[in-house]
C-alpha cells in the first residue's frame, strides 16, 4: 500500500508539471492569457439557475456555465474565509499553510503564490475588495494583499493596465456575507413559499426570509460580475480570458459554513475560456480548490513549484469523462473565529466520495459551534454567524418534535468522534452510520484513505492528533464580545412582505 500511495503522488506531481510554451504554441493557445478570478464570500452548491435553483436568478454564472464548464464536485479546502483563499493562492492545503490554516491570522510569504508568480512573469495583476481575507498578510511578509493591488474598481484596473500586457484581476465580492439587510429578498418579489429549506435547519417562515435575503445577495454578485464580463466583452477581450467564478466557502448559515457538511465545502464553480473548454461541458468529477494555482500557473507556461499540492485541471476539462485521480476529495478546518475559551480550535478531517462522507472530529470534547457563552467573539455559539435562523434554532433547545430533527442538537451540540452519511440518500447528512455494523467496512476504509492522506500532505494531525498549534496560532481581532439577548433578537425580526401587515417570527 505504502508504494502504492507513493505511485499515486508521483504520478499527481508529474500531472501538475507546465505545459511548455512550445506546446502551447502547438496547440495555437497563448503564451499569457489574461485571469479573470470571480469569488464570492460564503456562497453554497447548488444555489444557481444551471444547478437547478427555482427562484435564485444567476444570469451570469449560467452563461460562464453554458459557455465553458460547470462542476457539480467543486470542494473549497476548508469553510472558512481565510483558509479558504490562501489554498486558492497557493495550491497547497491549509494545514500544510502553518498559521495561515486558521481565519484572522497570518499567510507567510515563504508559500509561493499564482498572483506574485504571475506579476514576476510579466502580468498585470490587481485586485478589488476582499483577497485574502481576513487576517494580517504585512507581519507574514507581503507588501500587499497576497491577491494582488488594491484598485477600486475593475475598470480603473483595466483602464491602468499597459497595452497589449497579460492581466491577473481577483474580484472579491464581499456578497452574500452576513450582514444582511432584513427583507431584501421578498422585496424584491422572490417568493417566500417557494423555498427550499435545507433539512438541518427548520422550515419556518423567518428561515425563508433569511434565505431570500442571502438569495439577494448572490443575485448582487452575481450582476457584477456580468459588469465586469461586459467591459472584456465590449474589448475585444472575453476569448482570451480564463474566467473563473466562483465562491469561498459555504452559505452562512447554521451547519453549513464553517463545517465539513455539503452546504459548508461544496462550491458552484463555472470556468470558461473558449481556446481550451468547450461550451456546455459538465464536469461531475471532484476538484479541490488547490487545483486552480497548478492551473494557472500551467496556461501561462509557468513552471509549478514542487510545494504545490493541487493538480492542474485543464487535462480533466479536455477529457471530463476521464475521472481517473478525481474519484474523491479531501477536507479540513483549524479555528475559525476565536470563539472558545483559551482560543482553541475545533480540529476536522475529512473525504467525500460520490457515495460517502467521513468525517473525523479530531478533538470531539470541544463545542464544534463555539462555546454556549461569548469567549472573544461574535457572540454565544460564535462559529455560526448570528441570524434569525441561527436565533431560532437556538430557541428549540430541549424542544423535539416527532418526525422532526433536533436542529438544535445538529447546530450546536457535540459530536462523536466519527461520522458517516450516505450522501445520495441523505443530502444533508442528518444520519450519522459511524456506528451501523452495516458500515463498518465502509468506515473502514474511508479511514485509511483519510489517514493515508494527512500522512503523505505532512499533516501535523497524522501524528499527533490532539496537537495545540492551531491553538496557538495568533488571533487578531475583538469585536462583538458580548452575549446577545435572544428572545429580543426574535422579537425584532419581522417579516415585511410587499403586501399586507409585518409577520413575526413566534
Amino acid at each position: 500500500m505504502k508504494y502504492l500511495i507513493l505511485f499515486l503522488f508521483a504520478g499527481l506531481l508529474w500531472s501538475c508539471q507546465p505545459q511548455a510554451k512550445e506546446e502551447l504554441a502547438a496547440e495555437n493557445l497563448p503564451e499569457q492569457p489574461n485571469i479573470l478570478f470571480l469569488i464570492a464570500d460564503d456562497w453554497s452548491f447548488p444555489h444557481a439557475g444551471v444547478y437547478g435553483d427555482q427562484i435564485v436568478r444567476t444570469p451570469t454564472f449560467d452563461r460562464l456555465a453554458r459557455e465553458g464548464a460547470v462542476f457539480s464536485n467543486a470542494y473549497c479546502a476548508a469553510p472558512s474565509c481565510a483558509p479558504s483563499r490562501a489554498a486558492v493562492l497557493t495550491g497547497r492545503y491549509p494545514h500544510q499553510l502553518e498559521s495561515a490554516g486558521n481565519l484572522w491570522s497570518i499567510i507567510p510569504d515563504k508559500f509561493p503564490n499564482w498572483v506574485s508568480l504571475l506579476t514576476e512573469a510579466g502580468y498585470f495583476s490587481g485586485k478589488t475588495r476582499k483577497g485574502w481575507a481576513p487576517g494580517d498578510f504585512e507581519r507574514g511578509g507581503y507588501t500587499h494583499n497576497p491577491a494582488g493591488k488594491d484598485f477600486g474598481s475593475f475598470r480603473e484596473f483595466f483602464t491602468a493596465r499597459p497595452k497589449g500586457q497579460p492581466f491577473c484581476f481577483w474580484f472579491g465580492s464581499t456578497d452574500p456575507h452576513r450582514t444582511y439587510v432584513p427583507n431584501t429578498g421578498i422585496h424584491t418579489g422572490m417568493p417566500l413559499e417557494s423555498v427550499q429549506v435545507p433539512g438541518f435547519m427548520p422550515d419556518v417562515d423567518c428561515v425563508r426570509n433569511d434565505i431570500l435575503d442571502y438569495y439577494f445577495e448572490v443575485e448582487r454578485f452575481d450582476r457584477e460580475c456580468g459588469q465586469i464580463l461586459q467591459m472584456l466583452e465590449a474589448a475585444g477581450e472575453l476569448d482570451n480570458t480564463i474566467i473563473v467564478m466562483t465562491s469561498d466557502n459555504g452559505m452562512p448559515f447554521p451547519r453549513a459554513k464553517a463545517n465539513l457538511y455539503d452546504y459548508g465545502t461544496r462550491m458552484p464553480l463555472a470556468i470558461r475560456y473558449p481556446p481550451r473548454v468547450s461550451g456546455g461541458t459538465d464536469v461531475d468529477a471532484f476538484v479541490n480548490f488547490v487545483d486552480f494555482a497548478p492551473s494557472f500557473l500551467e496556461a501561462a507556461g509557468l513552471e509549478v513549484p514542487d510545494m504545490v499540492s493541487g493538480e492542474s485541471l485543464w487535462p480533466l476539462l479536455s477529457d471530463p469523462t476521464d475521472r481517473t485521480g478525481r474519484e474523491q476529495v479531501f477536507l479540513e478546518r483549524e479555528r475559525h473565529a476565536n470563539v472558545r475559551k483559551g482560543d482553541l480550535s475545533y480540529p476536522m478531517r475529512a473525504v467525500r466520495n460520490d457515495e460517502f462522507l467521513y468525517i473525523r472530529n479530531l478533538i470531539p470534547d470541544r463545542w464544534p459551534a463555539g462555546d454556549p457563552s461569548v469567549y472573544q467573539s461574535v457572540g454565544q455559539w460564535g462559529d455560526v454567524d448570528n441570524s434569525i435562523s441561527k436565533y431560532l434554532i437556538m430557541d428549540m433547545e430541549g424542544q423535539t418534535v416527532a418526525g422532526q430533527a433536533d436542529f438544535f442538537q445538529l447546530t450546536f451540540g457535540k459530536r462523536p468522534e466519527e461520522e458517516l452519511y450516505a450522501v445520495s440518500e441523505d443530502p444533508f447528512q442528518l444520519k450519522n452510520l459511524a456506528t451501523d455494523p452495516a458500515y463498518a467496512d465502509v468506515l473502514a476504509g474511508l479511514r485509511t484513505t483519510l489517514d493515508e492522506w494527512m500522512t503523505a500532505t505532512d499533516d501535523i494531525r497524522a501524528t499527533e492528533p490532539q496537537s495545540i498549534y492551531w491553538d496557538t496560532v495568533l488571533y487578531t481581532p475583538n469585536y462583538q464580545f458580548k452575549n446577545f439577548e435572544l428572545a429580543a433578537e426574535i422579537d425584532a425580526y419581522k417579516i415585511d412582505p410587499l403586501r399586507g401587515p409585518d409577520i413575526p417570527c413566534k
